[in-house]
């Protein structure tokens, strides 16, 4: 079943990451907000591989912030 907290990460970042590319229609803040919530949120309840995942999708909402 997976890590429910850290597959929203993944989505939220996913989202934030198509909107900024105007793949997807938003609002780009919105979204990264939504995003660097998530990500806190499921850096308290993953594993140490999962933490390095989350590390990379930070650094994907950094660089479209």
């Amino acid at each position: 079943m997976g890590n429910r907290l850290f597959q929203e990460a993944r989505e939220y970042v996913l989202n934030a990451e198509q909107i900024a590319n105007g793949t997807l229609d938003g609002n780009k803040d919105d979204a990264i907000t939504k995003a660097k919530n998530a990500l806190v949120s499921a850096y308290a309840n993953t594993t140490e591989a999962e933490k390095q995942q989350l590390r990379e999708l930070q650094s994907t909402i950094d660089s479209i912030s």
